[in-house]
Formats: C-alpha cells, sequence, structure tokens
C-alpha cells in the first residue's frame, strides 16, 4: 500500500488538495471591492490566474500566454515588470522526472523495435549480398586489391571507412548483373531533372579484371587502378600532353594550308571597323577644335564695345501663346519667355546615376552628387537649370553672335547689340556648347559600339585558332591529294616501262 502512494505523481497529490471551498475563497478574495487585476486590468476571476511571486499581482493566464498546464510545472513566477526592475530575477520550473517516465518507457520500447528491425533488414542485406556463384573471378578473390575506392577507404589502407564497402575485385559478377536488372525493373519514374545518369557498364567491362595492367601513362612501370586506364590521373595528363604535342604541328600545317572563308570575312569586317574607329576619333578631334574657336569668339566679343543702331524695328502687335505655361506673350519677346518658362519646369525634375562621369580632360556633365538620393545628375553642364544658372549679364556686355550671309556663309564679323536686349540672338552661346557635347556624347556612344565589335571579332578569331579548334580540324585538301595520285601513277609507268 505504502509503495502505491509513493508512486503517485504530484499533479495527483496536487489534485486531492484542488477542493471547490478553496477554490470559492480565492474567488471570493479577487472579487472583493471590483479590484482590478492583470495587464487588461479588468476585475474577472473566473478564467485561470497566476500570481507573480515578487509584487503578489494576480495575472490571467491567456493575457501572458501560460497555460494551466503549464503553470503546474512553475516553481517560481515573475511578471515582466518586476523583471525589467530586477534583471536578476528568473522564473524557474519544477523537475519533470516522475511523469515522464511513462513516456521515456515508451520511447525506449520504439527505439528497441526500430533497431532490432534495422538489425533484420541489414542480415537480410547481407545474406542477398553475400550469395554469390562461387565460380566468377569476384567470388575466387581471397585478397582485397587495395586500389580500388573502397579499399582506399578502408582502416587497413590509411582510410576513414565511411563508405563500409567491400572489395570491387571481390564482387560476384553474376550476383551484381542480377542485382542491377532487378532494381532496372523496379525503377520509378522520376522527373528530367532528378533521373540518375546513364552510364553503361559495359564501356569499362574490359578494365574490370582481377589480374594488374599495365599503366598506359608514358614511361610509367605501375599498375592501373581498377576501371581506369592509368594508376593515377597525372600519367592521364601526361599522355594528353604527348599527344597534343605529336598531333597539333601536323594540324597547324593543315590550317595554313587551307584558307578559312569565315577567317577572311572576319579580317575585312575587322578593317572595317578600324576605319569607322579612325572617323569617330577624327570626329572628336575636329569637335574639341570647334570649342576652341566658340572660347575664342567669346574672347574677342568681351574685349569689344557696344555699337547702338540706328535702325528701329517695326512695331509687331501680334501674339502667341506659350507651349509651356499656356499664358499669351508678346511675339517680341516670346523667345525669351519661354526659355525661362522651360528652365523654370525643368529644374523640377533630376536626371541621376549612381555612377560618375570619367572622362579625361573636359567633363561636360553636371555630376552634382545629391546625398539624399546618393546620385549624380548626368544633365549637361551648360543646360542644367537644377544645379546651375546662367551668369548675369551687364549693361556693357555685347551679344558676340558670328554673323552669316545667306544662312552658312560666314562675314568675318558679329554683332555688336548689348546682349541684355539683343533678343535675335538670345543664349546662342549657350545653344551652341550644348550642341557640340551632345555631338560629343553621341560620337562617344558610337566608339564604345565599335570597340565592342572589334572585341567580338578577335574572340572569334582567337577561338577559331585555339588548341581544341586545330585538335579537332581536319581538311581535305583535293588539289594537293590529286597531284599526289597523279604522280603516284607517274612513278608506277616509269618502273613498268623500265
Amino acid at each position: 500500500m505504502g509503495d502505491k502512494k509513493y508512486k503517485q505523481s504530484k499533479a495527483d497529490i496536487a489534485k486531492q488538495f484542488d477542493l471547490p471551498e478553496r477554490q470559492s475563497k480565492i474567488t471570493t478574495l479577487l472579487n472583493q471591492a471590483g479590484q482590478a487585476y492583470c495587464i487588461c486590468r479588468s476585475s474577472d476571476s473566473s478564467r485561470f490566474m497566476i500570481a507573480c511571486d515578487a509584487c503578489e499581482e494576480w495575472y490571467h493566464g491567456d493575457c501572458i500566454n501560460i497555460s494551466e498546464r503549464e503553470a503546474k510545472y512553475i516553481k517560481n513566477y515573475f511578471c515582466d515588470r518586476c523583471r525589467e526592475e530586477d534583471p536578476t530575477l528568473k522564473t524557474r520550473f519544477r523537475p519533470q522526472k516522475r511523469e515522464n517516465d511513462a513516456d521515456s518507457g515508451r520511447d525506449d520500447r520504439k527505439k528497441k523495435r526500430k533497431e532490432k528491425d534495422h538489425s533484420e533488414n541489414k542480415s537480410s542485406k547481407r545474406v542477398s549480398t553475400k550469395d554469390g556463384c562461387g565460380d566468377c573471378s569476384g567470388c575466387l578473390q581471397t585478397h582485397d586489391c587495395g586500389h580500388c575506392d573502397a579499399c582506399e577507404d578502408m582502416y587497413k589502407y590509411g582510410g576513414a571507412n565511411k563508405t563500409k564497402l567491400k572489395c570491387k575485385m571481390r564482387i560476384c559478377i553474376k550476383s551484381s548483373k542480377k542485382i542491377s536488372k532487378q532494381s532496372s525493373s523496379t525503377r520509378i519514374k522520376k522527373k528530367h531533372h532528378e533521373r540518375e545518369t546513364y552510364e553503361p557498364e559495359e564501356s569499362i567491362s574490359h578494365l574490370q579484371t582481377a589480374e594488374p595492367r599495365q599503366c598506359y601513362g608514358p614511361q610509367c612501370t605501375r599498375a592501373a587502378q581498377y576501371g581506369s586506364k592509368y594508376c593515377s590521373t597525372q600519367c592521364g595528363m601526361r599522355l594528353a600532353t604527348a599527344r597534343i604535342y605529336q598531333v597539333l604541328p601536323q594540324r597547324i600545317q593543315e590550317w595554313s594550308l587551307s584558307t578559312c572563308v569565315a577567317e577572311q570575312k572576319n579580317r575585312k569586317s575587322l578593317e572595317v571597323v578600324r576605319s569607322e574607329l579612325e572617323r569617330a576619333q577624327a570626329a572628336l578631334r575636329s569637335l574639341d577644335k570647334q570649342h576652341q574657336d566658340l572660347d575664342a569668339l567669346v574672347a574677342r566679343a568681351k574685349n569689344a564695345t557696344i555699337v547702338h543702331s540706328d535702325d528701329k524695328e517695326a512695331d509687331d502687335e501680334t501674339s502667341m501663346y506659350c507651349i509651356t505655361c499656356g499664358h499669351e506673350i508678346h511675339s517680341r519677346t516670346a523667345v525669351k519667355h519661354m526659355e525661362k518658362c522651360f528652365i523654370k519646369y525643368e529644374a523640377q525634375a533630376s536626371f541621376g546615376s549612381r555612377h560618375r562621369t570619367r572622362i579625361d580632360g573636359q567633363s561636360m556633365f553636371c555630376d552634382y552628387y545629391n546625398p539624399v538620393n546618393g546620385t549624380y545628375c548626368k544633365r549637361l553642364r551648360v543646360m542644367c537649370p537644377e544645379h546651375f544658372k546662367d551668369p548675369k549679364v551687364s549693361d556693357t556686355d555685347v551679344c558676340g553672335c558670328p554673323l552669316v550671309r545667306d544662312v552658312f556663309e560666314p562675314t568675318g564679323d558679329f554683332c555688336r547689340a548689348p546682349k541684355k536686349s539683343c533678343l535675335k540672338h538670345y543664349q546662342w552661346e549657350k545653344l551652341r556648347r550644348a550642341e557640340i557635347d551632345m555631338e560629343r556624347v553621341r560620337q562617344w556612344l558610337r566608339l564604345d559600339e565599335l570597340v565592342e565589335q572589334e572585341r567580338s571579332i578577335r574572340l572569334a578569331m582567337a577561338s577559331r585558332a585555339g588548341v581544341l579548334g586545330l585538335m579537332l580540324h581536319s581538311t581535305y585538301n583535293h588539289e594537293v591529294m590529286e597531284r599526289i595520285t597523279t604522280k603516284a601513277g607517274e612513278n608506277g609507268k616509269l618502273k613498268e616501262g623500265s
């Protein structure tokens, strides 16, 4: 009787003291004076509650994610507020040895069953693999070869014995064929990416012999590995190198004798690309000269004086609408208004890249760094209204626009009107610089395209005359073979005549 009482768990003992009188007393204590509890600050005591051992505050189990079953194993509970004030406080749990004895016994029984089944399966597999015909070379072999992968993994040959496989020389040939047939008949269809690679056994069947064979490597006297022609990979590499040195000169001679049409086409296209590259570079040089000439014109206009013309323009009362803002404007000031209106709206947009422009010499891009977006502005420096403003024009500045005759023929003179009031040549310098810079960008893009074409052509020519291409190259020269056959026929006739 005493043993039965001793075997009772702590949970069963606690249930004996869970009396309705005790529960009602706790309920009345919690409900008195409408006191608020828990983090939800409600007076509901009908649900399961747990008290903090430090502040003695009661909490609902579902509010703090603790169930009644989990609370049975808590020895000391401390709420979050107390743990924040004193980090040394930690919730402690009771040991669960006696209550888990039954579960551990079940787990032990399951483990024993699994080990028993596993040993039975192993024994059945061993019996099936040990059975052999007794007549083939694998069954008659009594010692391990020491060269195959299975032998190298054994303890006696310095391996770690991870695979635990039998020597390949001691495997029965007939039983291995039966096993392969059974596995092929019971093979389950797999998906395309899960299918195993097919390796035919007949391709290396002549290499799987019981007797040691000579290694194919040059000047090698050692025995070859099981299922291989060589004793090591170094011997195979040496033999392949010797073959390349022996075959490659003949292939190079054949390559030089026969002209390749693709090679001729690549050379012609390479010449065309190089000529285009020279044109693009010449265009960039001419643009640099135009930029220098423009700087000279501006410098000449700065030293000139203003000449007021007596010709008065006829009053034009016509008006038009701005294409940007839509307001009605006078025709004389239309160009100036539209330019300012366009700059106003263009400054609201940004065009940036994370890479800075790297060009030798004068950079014509804005390249203003925006720390918010981490980008560099990619507008032309002359036309960027967001980061560069036009310099102020004084009353003494001359327009300086070069005058032309018949639209295209330069006269050698320039406009001497005040730059502030000259509407005929409004911002001619800015537009001319932008035109030169845009043409530079086009030529640079053309250069990049041509360099890429040259690289692809050179790569095709190099790969065509590579070692692999020459080794696989074989050309039948009909003209040479006709000469050889005619000479052989003539020599035969001369011998018969003599």
